[in-house]
């Protein structure tokens, strides 16, 4: 049997209009109000967690830079001549 996560209680405060709006669409889901906030919450922190992994990766591979084929056949002197 997979273990579960732990949980922690969290208090919000919400404008009545927005709270309202949201026992609505968790309705409309057919969702708790505490289901839709984790359902909400849990995609935002993949979103970012996979930002961060593409930036990384991206990061990377300028790091390690890129290869335009060609030969440089001048030497350092010769380019910086004035």
């Amino acid at each position: 049997m997979p273990k579960q996560a732990q949980t922690q209680n969290l208090t919000l405060k919400l404008s009545t209009r927005t709270l309202k709006q949201a026992r609505m669409i968790a309705a409309s889901r057919s969702l708790s109000m505490s289901k839709l906030v984790t359902q909400q919450l849990e995609q935002l922190v993949g979103e970012h967690e996979e930002y961060e992994r593409n930036k990384r990766k991206a990061l990377a591979l300028l790091d390690a830079g890129f290869s335009m084929g060609g030969t440089i056949t001048a030497t350092r002197e010769e380019l910086h001549e004035r």
